[in-house]
């Protein structure tokens, strides 16, 4: 699969930008993308934020290049909630069975406060996510905010209200969706 060029733009531009896609969620989503992000921007402060505002998720990466395929984390927000990726999650070592997703490559996990990220358990993961990398982050500067790209469409990123039942009538005969058990940080 090709790479398609960064969309360029100055950096104001692109905080710009990025206010504006966080905008598109709730109000409790922003804050918590928010504070995910300043969590993250932390901990890598050298890595390039490449940005996509794709068709199903916001993903802000996190990478030693503006290469996708250099990643090494990202986040990644949907109306459902948002979860950090460990883009090579797959070889990772995870004794406390933290991470979810059983694709070849990646694996995440669900992020409900950026406080999560501060937990040993996370700090290990993120660790060996970091010590793994292909390309290392650089020893010194500041990665630049780079917009990948926007979708054209896009599902809502809002969470969609729930009906009183007695509007809802019964109607909805669709069997409820099930997501993988939450192993719990303690």
């Amino acid at each position: 699969m090709s790479e398609s060029p960064p969309l360029r733009v100055d950096a104001a531009t692109a905080e710009r930008q990025l206010r504006a896609f966080i905008e598109k969620f709730g109000e409790t989503d922003q804050r918590l993308i928010r504070a995910v992000r300043s969590a993250v921007r932390r901990r890598l402060p050298t890595a390039n934020e490449l940005v996509w505002d794709n068709y199903n998720f916001f993903v802000i990466g996190y990478s030693p290049t503006e290469r996708p395929t250099d990643s090494i984390l990202s986040i990644a927000a949907r109306a459902n909630g948002v979860g950090l990726c460990f883009i090579h999650g797959a070889s990772l070592p995870d004794p406390k069975g933290l991470l979810l997703g059983s694709g070849r490559q990646t694996r995440f996990i669900r992020v409900e406060s950026a406080s999560e990220l501060s937990h040993p358990d996370v700090e290990e993961l993120i660790d060996a996510a970091i010590s793994r990398a292909k390309k290392p982050l650089p020893a010194s500067g500041r990665g630049k905010l780079v917009i990948r790209s926007i979708a054209a469409r896009q599902r809502p990123r809002r969470r969609a209200l729930k009906q009183p039942a007695s509007r809802a009538g019964g109607m909805n005969k669709s069997k409820p969706r099930r997501s993988a058990p939450r192993a719990r940080l303690t």
